[in-house]
């Protein structure tokens, strides 16, 4: 880096080049009001389609929004329903084995599994406008729901509070769901992150795996906590109890169900073999507890499932105030985690099709269908990725598809449910055990590593708390250091010097680019955020020593001692009141040591706010340009016009160019 090639210009040169950088024009205060609560809560400006149209237009367009079945449904054909169809029963194939599986999971009755499958994604259908999402139970939720539940009531002790309770926590789940979309507040579960779903989810799915080895080894006491030490401790101590014949039968199924996933995965023609292995290892599991009467040799089987459709509950909820609070906590916790698996898979799919899905739409979508089956014996539900995986590669057309599958589920509570009396449980563990080992996305977090290490130890953190603290834990860890790293972003913002690039008027960082030249005299610092009370401060500091560093380099080196210091405002969205101070505060350090400060580029909320706190004044005009290379070119006319001392405030020969 060095300055032999920069070339002086003109000063021809630069009075053809000078604009001036606007003061944007006053607006009224309910206007810029209402513009900012637009931006902030409507910025996909949802509106706009009700505009010009009568009255009934507008009602009906309503109706479009909120129900997506009226707008698709005139459209809908043969052919979609031929489609829609093949992935209905493809992914109910999926959805009945899991649903029981995900029901014992949290601790409930197995048939509330196949009742969580039937009455959400009837209503999903209606209001969902995502083509791919595949309702149902998911294993996650279904974790926190056993876990945070179970601290407060035990499930085998009084298993009808903790029924009424579970229907309760998911009435709150549903009601925070659609609140934040009827709010538009959708932003609130973009705190967690990428990094933080990565990691929360392969924790969860390591502690649902170990919770599996109860079933897999048969035992009949096992630990009511989930973190890897007691889990293993409550394993390793009943070793005298563990049963060969659950052990080999699940290691079996568990072969096969793996080995399905692996030829699926390499031949993505045969996704249907995966997706029918579960229902197929139930089946298979029966045949052989029937025929060998395994259920009196250790093997522990469902038992009686009761037929029937959903009952109805809402006479269940709990709302006494012992109990109230575990409801809503556990509601919340679990709301906002199958909101965002939701949301995400959604976005997913809707990627890949080239189609757009609205979130805060889903959020109601999501929310209604859990405060609707919390009424009807159904428990926390949500778009899960494999069932999605299924229904998206199995060609599905439309949320249709969702309507197939709770059609072939309550012809399954109508008549077969008699038929999984014989299933193990030890078939349930596998298709668990199977299912979670792709939620254990290692590549994910090996892809962190490489590319952002603070986004790693996000993830790790929420990963090592899930499993060696708890699910509630891991959750709390994880959100907290994204919140830190957010604070941190605005608390230290990037400033950085820049230089010239060489035979240009382009101004670049020089750590990024070391070939650019210095331009002697003058301190380009370039600020990288919006200025705010959390970080004036740090920027007051931080540029104070940006100065000191630049005089002692010129010194030592004995260059052209210091004269102006320019700021590159481009960056610098907006700034309030602690800013501007700071500001004025950067101002008089740089008049007491005979330097100029100099602004670049400042935005139009910017220069909105220095206009009414008198700041341009205390500047001067003069001194704020367009450009990097406009407040270069001034410095540098009256740095070869003018006298050293003449860059104080009384001497400004600048004003009569």
């Amino acid at each position: 880096m060095g300055n032999a090639d920069y070339v002086y210009p003109s000063t021809n040169e630069y009075r053809q080049c000078a604009h001036p950088v606007a003061v944007p024009p006053p607006q009224p205060f309910f206007k810029s009001f209402k513009n900012s609560l637009k931006e902030t809560f409507f910025p996909d400006d949802p509106l706009r389609q009700f505009k010009n149209k009568t009255p009934s237009r507008k009602f009906f367009l309503g109706l479009q929004y909120f129900l997506p079945i009226l707008e698709w449904g005139p459209r809908y054909t043969f052919q979609f329903l031929k489609s829609d169809l093949i992935s209905g029963i493809t992914i109910a194939s999926l959805a009945i084995p899991q649903g029981i599986s995900y029901a014992k999971l949290a601790n409930l009755p197995p048939i509330l599994g196949l009742y969580s499958s039937f009455i959400p994604p009837l209503i999903y259908a209606m209001m969902g406008s995502s083509r791919d999402l595949a309702v149902g139970t998911v294993a996650v939720a279904s974790l926190l729901i056993g876990s945070m539940l179970g601290d407060e009531v035990n499930a085998t002790e009084n298993p009808a509070l903790y029924l009424h309770l579970a229907f309760t926590a998911t009435f709150f789940a549903g009601l925070l769901q659609a609140s934040l979309g009827l709010l538009r507040l959708g932003f609130i579960v973009d705190f967690l992150s990428h990094a933080t779903i990565v990691g929360f989810m392969g924790g969860a799915a390591t502690v649902v795996i170990l919770q599996q080895l109860k079933g897999i080894l048969g035992l009949q006491h096992f630990t009511q906590s989930t973190d890897i030490i007691s889990v293993l401790r409550s394993v390793f101590s009943q070793i005298h109890e563990w049963r060969w014949e659950s052990g080999v039968l699940g290691a079996v199924f568990l072969f096969f169900l793996l080995l399905s996933r692996y030829f699926s995965k390499k031949r993505p023609k045969f996704f249907w073999i995966s997706a029918m292995a579960p229902l197929t290892t139930v089946i298979l599991g029966s045949l052989l507890v029937y025929l060998t009467h395994a259920e009196k040799h250790g093997v522990d089987v469902i038992g009686n499932l009761k037929k029937g459709l959903n009952p109805p509950s809402f006479g269940d909820f709990v709302f006494t105030s012992s109990y109230l609070t575990t409801a809503v906590k556990t509601g919340m916790i679990t709301g906002i985690i199958a909101l965002a698996e939701g949301i995400a898979v959604g976005r997913s799919f809707a990627m890949f099709k080239h189609y757009s899905i609205d979130g805060n739409k889903e959020m109601v979508a999501i929310g209604t269908m859990n405060i609707v089956g919390s009424c009807f014996s159904c428990y926390l539900t949500t778009g899960p990725f494999s069932r999605s995986a299924v229904n998206f590669n199995a060609g599905c057309k439309t949320a249709m598809s969702n309507v197939v599958m709770a059609i072939a589920v309550m012809f399954t509570l109508l008549f077969l449910t008699p038929l999984f009396h014989y299933t193990p449980l030890v078939v349930l563990s596998a298709i668990i055990i199977s299912a979670m080992l792709g939620l254990i996305d290692y590549e994910a977090a090996i892809h962190l590593w490489k590319v952002d290490k603070f986004d790693f130890v996000v993830c790790m953190g929420a990963y090592i708390g899930v499993v060696f603290a708890s699910v509630e834990v891991g959750l709390v860890i994880a959100v907290a250091i994204s919140v830190l790293r957010l604070l941190l972003f605005v608390a230290r913002p990037k400033t950085f010097v820049l230089g010239n690039l060489p035979n240009s008027t382009i101004y670049r960082s020089v750590e990024q680019y070391p070939t650019t030249n210095d331009v002697p005299g003058i301190l380009i610092l370039q600020i990288d955020a919006p200025i705010y009370f959390a970080n004036s401060s740090y920027l007051r500091e931080r540029i104070s020593r940006w100065i000191d560093e630049e005089e002692d380099k010129l010194k030592s080196t004995g260059e052209t001692s210091l004269q102006y210091v320019i700021f590159n405002m481009s960056a610098v969205g907006n700034i309030d009141t602690s800013g501007i101070s700071m500001l004025e505060e950067v101002k008089k350090i740089t008049d007491r040591r005979g330097l100029k400060l100099v602004l670049a580029n400042p935005g139009a909320e910017v220069m909105k706010k220095l206009n009414k706190s008198k700041f341009i004044e205390t500047i001067g005009k003069e001194w704020i340009y367009l450009t990097v290379g406009e407040a270069v070119e001034a410095c540098n006319y009256k740095l070869h016009t003018c006298k050293p001392d003449a860059t104080n405030e009384d001497s400004q020969p600048w004003n009569n160019v």
